[in-house]
């Protein structure tokens, strides 16, 4: 997926994991949220992707939109202060899968990129 395109050939390259700690598990500002009492939602979301263009701003664009997705579904204003986002990504040759290392130069040319972005991601990786 290119921010905001979605191409179903680069899943591959693109995990979301999703854990559930319970209250007693976490804390915050020194305190357990289960000392908080009822109602403590806890979420830590692990965004891992493949080395590639991932400039500061798209890094915060995806981990905004990942906290924003929840809170929007469950009729929040604003996301929950126990949820946390960690935006992480693989060395090129870090990454494998089907038995073998995979690149994003993998999926330069499948057409999952826009021209442009191939271009970034290239240069991103002295490609």
């Amino acid at each position: 997926m290119t921010v905001g395109q979605v191409a179903p050939a680069a899943r591959v390259g693109f995990q979301v994991h999703f854990v559930e700690r319970a209250a007693d598990m976490m804390a915050i500002g020194g305190r357990l949220l289960a000392d908080t009492g009822p109602g403590a939602d806890v979420m830590v979301v692990d965004v891992t992707v493949m080395d590639g263009d991932w400039r500061e701003e798209v890094r915060a664009e995806v981990i905004e939109r990942v906290l924003a997705a929840p809170a929007d579904a469950c009729g929040l204003p604003e996301p929950s202060p126990a949820w946390w986002v960690t935006f992480r990504v693989i060395d090129k040759g870090s990454w494998g899968s089907r038995g073998g290392a995979l690149s994003v130069l993998h999926l330069l040319d499948s057409g999952v990129f826009t021209e442009e972005k191939a271009k970034a991601v290239r240069a991103a990786l002295g490609a």
